[in-house]
């Protein structure tokens, strides 16, 4: 990996259009390097672990709407909407499945300076796949790019200090990664990059306060923009430029400031693209900073005993977990027992009550309204604090993986003034966790999270094509969907008249 040093240029300054970010992402991009053996198997392990959330979430209204949308759209030779049969026109594609998998908060992440679902990615990238006739093996590598370039901006860019939502990073990847598919040139990419990025920066309140759909749709949305920034670009319309370094660019006023300076990396000339190895996904429906927190729930529930004889509780966590999903947002929302899903599920107070009583979590019982207003539920919930701890944020920023954590040390104080602590850095799932996962794992979360959406015929037939995915030819590609069953599709909430219909 090379770091490239990133800063502002005022518009006098000589700044050679080659050593921009957006050039040198969109060299990685149109670098023709094979994938290797082992980013394969991951890339193919997250298209199941996305086809599993979405089956989950098929029947929940914001994605029967999105769905709504991409259908009526039809097109050819277009793209497969997840769960019904046809092809639809590839952005409208793309942005139904990018919010079927992203509604359940329930696939892969990546953190560091910056946060990301950079399974995000596989949406837009596979539509285009699909669309414009292309292999499972352009596939691969569309995705291999469009995974490594999302991880190493969120290396490097933090964006939420500023309250810019992590979707901006988005963007630029997912058109990385389509220049890569279709095996586009340096130029074009760059292009695309610099539109992609400039109409994907967005606002973090999506993420704060009263958390709606929308958390759900921006990665969708930056999946579509993605789309179309590279079809603008193929016709030869360019971008503002440079996109991040200009004296009016992202860096100069949208992050941190005109002296700013970065260091991205990136993998130089012939360098394999590797970036999914250091992902991780999710076995809990929620925020990732609650994975490792649910682990520990059911870990410590058995020394508790009687969980009524609890006093307080006080997670000792980083800087990030504290003040995105804990007490230190100052959100009253997050003790709400009527507030949304999306809320809820960015509360690791309400999460770390109900892991503690149901010692299990589930991405439908455990959110439901009748779960979250259980008086006893709303009785240990509001006994639970976070506070930020030095050394748990040092290591959510630690480069070293074997040290990089993002749990939280209990320390739960029953009435009689016993306290009880236990701590956990990584969620069992996660590559350093107790229960690691590997093919066998993801291929269970999606039968799990398939059963009564998808008949077993059907799981058993996308199982069988995904595996082979790097092996598919373009006439193939299409089948690396899945139909839902006439009863599942029943049971979504009819979708309200819309522009489009």
């Amino acid at each position: 990996m090379k770091n490239h040093l990133v800063r502002t240029h005022r518009s006098a300054e000589n700044f050679p259009r080659t050593e921009h970010l957006a050039w040198r992402i969109a060299e990685v991009a149109a670098d023709p390097v094979e994938v290797g053996p082992e980013t394969e198997e991951m890339i193919v392990n997250r298209i199941i672990d996305n086809a599993a959330v979405a089956a989950a979430s098929l029947t929940r209204r914001p994605v029967a709407n999105a769905r709504a949308q991409a259908l009526a759209h039809p097109y050819r030779p277009g793209s497969t909407v997840f769960g019904v049969e046809g092809r639809y026109s590839p952005e409208w594609a793309a942005w139904a499945n990018g919010v079927a998998v992203r509604e359940l908060d329930f696939h892969d992440t990546f953190l560091a300076a910056e946060y990301s679902h950079p399974g995000d990615n596989i949406p837009p990238i596979l539509a285009v796949a699909q669309h414009a006739g292309r292999s499972g093996r352009d596939l691969i590598r569309g995705l291999a790019t469009g995974y490594e370039i999302q991880v190493d901006l969120v290396r490097a860019i933090c964006l939420h200090e500023h309250k810019i939502d992590h979707v901006a990073h988005l963007g630029p990847s997912a058109a990385a990664g389509i220049g890569t598919l279709l095996g586009l040139d340096t130029e074009t990419i760059y292009q695309a990059i610099g539109q992609a990025l400039h109409t994907t920066t967005a606002t973090r309140q999506s993420r704060k306060g009263e958390i709606s759909s929308w958390k759900a749709y921006a990665p969708a949305f930056a999946g579509k923009m993605a789309m179309e920034a590279v079809d603008r670009a193929m016709r030869g319309e360019g971008a503002p430029a440079p996109i991040w370094e200009g004296e009016d660019g992202v860096i100069a006023w949208l992050l941190d400031g005109p002296t700013a300076e970065y260091s991205v990396p990136l993998p130089g000339p012939g360098e394999p693209k590797r970036g999914i190895l250091d992902t991780y996904t999710k076995e809990h429906s929620a925020e990732y900073q609650s994975q490792a927190p649910i682990d520990l729930a059911r870990r410590m529930r058995h020394r508790i005993g009687d969980l009524d004889q609890i006093a307080t509780i006080v997670l000792h966590t980083s800087h990030h977990t504290h003040y995105v999903i804990g007490t230190g947002s100052g959100d009253p929302q997050k003790f709400d027992p009527k507030a949304s899903r999306e809320t809820l599920d960015h509360s690791v107070m309400y999460i770390f009550a109900v892991a503690l009583q149901d010692g299990t979590w589930h991405h439908e019982r455990s959110y439901a309204p009748e779960r979250a207003q259980r008086p006893d539920t709303i009785a240990l919930w509001r006994k639970i604090s976070t506070a930020e701890d030095p050394e748990w944020t040092r290591r959510y920023h630690s480069t070293d993986p074997n040290e990089k954590a993002f749990g939280a040390r209990a320390e739960i104080t029953l009435k009689s003034g016993e306290v009880i602590v236990d701590e956990l850095a990584v969620a069992d799932a996660h590559p350093l966790g107790a229960r690691p996962f590997a093919r066998e794992q993801y291929m269970a979360k999606f039968r799990t999270l398939a059963e009564g959406v998808i008949t077993p015929a059907e799981q058993d037939r996308f199982l069988e094509v995904v595996q082979r995915a790097g092996e598919l030819s373009a006439a193939e590609l299409p089948q690396l969907t899945c139909t839902a069953s006439a009863d599942a599709l029943a049971r979504a909430p009819h979708a309200p008249k819309g522009l489009f219909r």
